[in-house]
């Protein structure tokens, strides 16, 4: 976001660049003109505000996904452009520049620390909303976890809120599979990379035989039961949902999927996920392959398709189940416990919005994550709403704001009422005018994953 910078910006950098210790005036939202102000806090991460020229008391904290760490204050341009119109102020952090990408061991504390440089750039602001989105997602169900006294209520859009673990987990069985059922693809490394480049390129390698194994039926049984691991959508860009048991052209679009840059950049990423763990946390050591494809919701669909084919089911899971020997490397499992996980408690309101069809955070992490609340008792926080649209993170900005204007409400009556149906967000997201709404009632799946007590090291 490119604003004219006003008058008292050099000062106010200088002032709150010193970090959270220094002391400050406060500044008075009637003495901050509309603009766009920046800052760097203790360990070198940047963080970025903009201001309205009407704030209306709230400000919003947003959390961004993975990728170059480069300070973010909302989701999109069109998004801050109507939350600025509506009176919102935006803040959010780089998260620490000096790691890796899968920045977890700072987030949370690189946004609270922006909570407190924006408050001082702002005035105390009546309400915060945190909201956040993919990885930011992950980070936000933490600020929602620990942030009661601090921030008043969260959404979370696209979140990837079951957690590192279960994500590393589930991508690697679906890379076992890959590579040790279908022709051409065995002996490709599936972690431990040198570099992002080097994930990428396995990747390619993959595709390359996955391209080649769609071509027969016996292939096309393995790609879907590999999908099926992955918690793969089978509904594709350009292509309208195909029915309940329209098995052949769930699997199509799987292929598409898995052939359409997804698994390029899943492995590019899994190296800067090792990196900030110190190592691959994923196993499957001990796992019971059949016993894990039956709680899929795409068993029936890999079984159709393998009788079709003339293949033996059971036998590929059994030599899927024999040959299972990757444990989590040393110090990495507790990392990613202790950075990349959530309890499941929350500490304020939360609304998760996931798109039906999702390549990289399946919207079955949201089945997995309401449980995790449950357990922890705190499912009258929660609410989840869903839009019926292909792609990651895929929202019109009439989706975004009227979710985000839920949340307000919520934090202002103190109960969600009927706020979050289907019907109603969907009407609030018209009434905004802007570029139209998909929310659908919805049910997704469970996650598939294994039982998160690993196979001991060996």
């Amino acid at each position: 976001m490119q604003r004219r910078m006003p008058a008292l910006f050099t000062t106010l950098c200088l002032t709150l660049a010193a970090g959270a210790g220094a002391a400050s005036a406060a500044v008075t939202p009637a003495a901050v003109p509309a603009g766009h102000y920046t800052g760097t806090l203790a360990d070198g991460a940047t963080w970025i505000a903009d201001t309205p020229a009407h704030w209306n008391g709230t400000l919003i904290l947003f959390s961004h996904g993975f990728g170059p760490l480069t300070a973010a204050d909302a989701p999109s341009q069109a998004s801050a452009d109507a939350l600025l119109n509506q009176g919102y102020a935006l803040a959010g952090s780089s998260y620490d520049p000096n790691g890796s990408w899968w920045a977890l061991a700072s987030a949370e504390r690189d946004q609270f620390a922006t909570l407190t440089a924006a408050s001082r750039l702002l005035g105390a602001p009546k309400r915060v909303l945190a909201v956040g989105e993919s990885m930011g997602g992950l980070i936000n169900s933490q600020i929602a976890q620990d942030g009661a006294g601090r921030i008043n209520a969260a959404l979370n859009l696209c979140g990837l809120v079951a957690g590192g673990v279960d994500l590393n987990n589930y991508q690697l069985n679906a890379e076992y599979a890959i590579t040790t059922l279908l022709p051409g693809a065995s002996g490709i490394p599936i972690r431990d990379y040198a570099s992002p480049d080097a994930g990428a390129a396995a990747a390619t390698q993959m595709v390359t035989a996955i391209t080649q194994a769609q071509s027969n039926a016996s292939g096309r049984a393995r790609i879907a039961l590999a999908s099926a691991l992955l918690n793969e959508s089978d509904w594709a860009p350009g292509a309208g949902a195909p029915a309940p048991r329209d098995y052949a052209g769930q699997e199509a679009q799987e292929y598409t999927w898995l052939t359409s840059g997804q698994l390029q950049f899943i492995e590019f990423g899994r190296y800067y996920i090792e990196l900030a763990a110190g190592g691959d946390s994923s196993w499957n050591a001990g796992l019971d392959y059949a016993a894990l494809l039956r709680g899929s919701a795409h068993y029936e669909q890999v079984r159709a398709l393998y009788r079709q084919a003339g293949l033996d089911l059971d036998a590929d899971l059994t030599a899927l189940t024999r040959g299972a020997h990757y444990t989590a490397e040393p110090g990495s499992l507790a990392a990613m416990r202790a950075t990349s996980t959530n309890s499941g408690h929350l500490g304020v309101p939360l609304l998760d919005v996931h798109t039906t069809s999702d390549q990289l955070v399946p919207v079955e992490q949201e089945s997995a994550f309401a449980q995790k609340v449950r357990a922890a008792g705190d499912s009258a926080l929660l609410r989840q709403a869903f839009v019926a649209r292909q792609g990651h993170c895929n929202f019109t900005t009439a989706e975004i704001v009227a979710a985000l204007d839920t949340v307000s409400q919520r934090a202002a009556d103190g109960h969600w009422g009927a706020s979050t149906t289907a019907a109603n967000l969907q009407a609030a997201a018209t009434a905004l005018n802007l570029d139209g709404a998909a929310f659908v009632r919805y049910r997704p799946a469970r996650l598939l994953v294994q039982n998160p007590e690993p196979h001991p090291s060996r």
